[in-house]
């Protein structure tokens, strides 16, 4: 009879474990994000203040931006670890689209995000981002008359060995080089890359070690993102934005993206998460953090020292093509890295 209460009771406790268990797992969720931890733990910070659910993050490191994540969540991809990647560009979760690691969900909060923003299926959505711009050091070109305005300027003889851009296998480079595959073809963004590596090109491990070198006048000008020139701006060096190709092909905005895992653990706290990230509240706060990103929500002003999206001369991108395009020249530029 003893043992037989025990049993019971002990049953009792699995059971009263397993349902805690089961409730407490529902208040958390996993996200994975390549944006920057500075910028993206505080807006994960407020999401589980304002809802009490509980954010594991695992954030990428600068040097391996984003692609880091994307070999895990593949490698992840027959039992899922994660429920939500926030990628700090598009071309990412277009990647893992193609490879049916994502799965649909049109959130309500994004009806005013642009359509051109939104996968038609669901499966991502973008919000804030930044622009490709050059940053230039001040002290090294004297006058704004000399300031590089556009890609093709990273041609000229005058400038050789002085300028830089990040790895393009990785980050936001590799997408704004895709792109460039994309929009020029093949020969003619091979001739380019080719051009600018005869040239003296540096290469740095990452846009803000480009902007670093820029700030301490390693090179004179590089490519970056916005959020890299505020970044030293801020603090202080002598350095200057300039927004590139105004006049001609445009500039590469690269807006951040959201994507549900599919079978993701916890779905529903998600699918929170996600509404969060969209919300015009988030959006807000990353225009209002350091990385002055720019809303995607017509309602809200970008931060102080960027013009509307709408006032800025912006690629074209598709962004299915450029995924597909991105995969497709890894070897190229692989070889086209081995011979700088």
């Amino acid at each position: 009879m003893k043992k037989s209460i025990f049993t019971i009771g002990f049953c009792l406790l699995l059971l009263i474990i397993f349902l805690i268990s089961c409730s407490s797992s529902k208040k958390e969720v996993v996200v994975y994000t390549s944006t920057d931890q500075v910028f993206s733990e505080p807006i994960l910070r407020r999401f589980k203040k304002e809802t009490g659910i509980k954010v594991k993050a695992l954030f990428d490191t600068e040097e391996t931006k984003s692609t880091g994540l994307v070999n895990r969540l593949i490698a992840e991809k027959n039992l899922p670890q994660c429920d939500v990647f926030w990628s700090n560009d598009v071309l990412r979760v277009e990647i893992l689209k193609q490879k049916g690691i994502l799965a649909p969900y049109l959130s309500p909060k994004a009806k005013n995000i642009p359509d051109i923003f939104k996968d038609p299926k669901g499966y991502w959505t973008g919000f804030s981002g930044r622009i490709r711009v050059f940053l230039v050091n001040k002290k090294l070109i004297l006058r704004k008359k000399d300031y590089p305005q556009g890609l093709n300027d990273m041609l000229n003889p005058y400038w050789k060995g002085q300028f830089a851009i990040a790895n393009p296998l990785f980050g936001t480079t590799s997408f704004h080089i895709a792109s460039l595959f994309v929009l020029l073809g093949d020969a003619k963004a091979k001739d380019f890359l080719e051009k600018i590596r005869k040239n003296g090109l540096v290469l740095a491990a990452s846009n803000g070690e480009v902007a670093r070198w820029v700030a301490k006048g390693k090179v004179k000008f590089g490519l970056v993102d916005s959020d890299d020139a505020f970044s030293m701006i801020k603090a202080g060096y002598p350095v200057e934005m300039i927004i590139p190709d105004q006049n001609g092909i445009g500039t590469l905005f690269i807006p951040n993206a959201v994507a549900l895992i599919k079978k993701a653990p916890h779905p529903e706290a998600a699918k929170r998460l996600i509404d969060y990230l969209l919300s015009p509240e988030a959006e807000k706060r990353l225009a209002q953090l350091p990385c002055h990103q720019i809303p995607l929500n017509p309602e809200l002003n970008p931060p102080g020292g960027i013009p509307k999206l709408s006032e800025i001369r912006t690629i074209k991108v598709n962004y299915e093509a450029v995924a597909r395009k991105m995969q497709e020249i890894v070897p190229y530029l692989k070889d086209w890295i081995s011979r700088l």
